[in-house]
Formats: C-alpha cells, sequence, structure tokens
C-alpha cells in the first residue's frame, strides 16, 4: 500500500504543484494508531479526499518500488570504474585500439607516476 505523502506528491504533480514541504505545505497526523491523515494543507490547489488519493495507489506503489530498487544500487567508486576499465582496455589489444585515446592518456600517467 502506497504511502499517503506518495499519493499526495502524485496528486499534487498532477494538479500542477511540483514540489511539497512535508513541514509547511501540507502537514500529516498520525494520532498513535498507526493512520496517517492530512492535518493541514496550505496549497493553493484544492484538498483532496481518500477517493481521489486511491486513484494514486497504483503509481504510487510504482514510485515506491522504484525508490527503494534504485537505493539499493551500490555502484563503484568512480575511480574503481575507471580502474576496471582501464585493465579491462591494458589486457585486450581490440579493446585497446578502440579506446587508444583513452589508454593513452592514461597510460602517460601511469607511467610518469609509477607506484
Amino acid at each position: 500500500m502506497a504511502q499517503l505523502d506518495t499519493k499526495i506528491k502524485l496528486y499534487a504533480a498532477a494538479n500542477g504543484v511540483a514540489n511539497i514541504d512535508f513541514l509547511s505545505d501540507v502537514k500529516l497526523q498520525d494520532d498513535g494508531d498507526g493512520v496517517v491523515y492530512i492535518h493541514e494543507w496550505n496549497l493553493d490547489i484544492a484538498e483532496p479526499i481518500d477517493t481521489q488519493l486511491d486513484n494514486y495507489e497504483s503509481a504510487g506503489n510504482a514510485e515506491e518500488l522504484l525508490k527503494a530498487n534504485i537505493s539499493k544500487r551500490v555502484y563503484p567508486s568512480i575511480g574503481d570504474q575507471l580502474d576496471m576499465l582501464w585493465h579491462s582496455i591494458d589486457q585486450n589489444p581490440t579493446l585497446k585500439s578502440q579506446y587508444f585515446a583513452f589508454y593513452e592518456a592514461i597510460k602517460s600517467v601511469k607511467v610518469k607516476n609509477p607506484k
């Protein structure tokens, strides 16, 4: 089930509001029972009713899944990626010819500054 703030962002975007500050524009509240609701609405568009927000359930679920998947992506650092590329090119003559300028630029630095 999509979070209320996600559905509110989608509703607002569909109504021309790109950014929402949930500390001043829209304040959500949970009275301790786990039910989150709109406590205060300070946007220049109509405050949505529950059925309007329900229309954003599927899109909200997709948005949250996408964000969760993106947050799990952990790439090697740019330096490590370049190092992997360098070693791949260095060990493959075909790649050396395809990436000659890159190879020569890195090689010249390595030759001038050996480990």
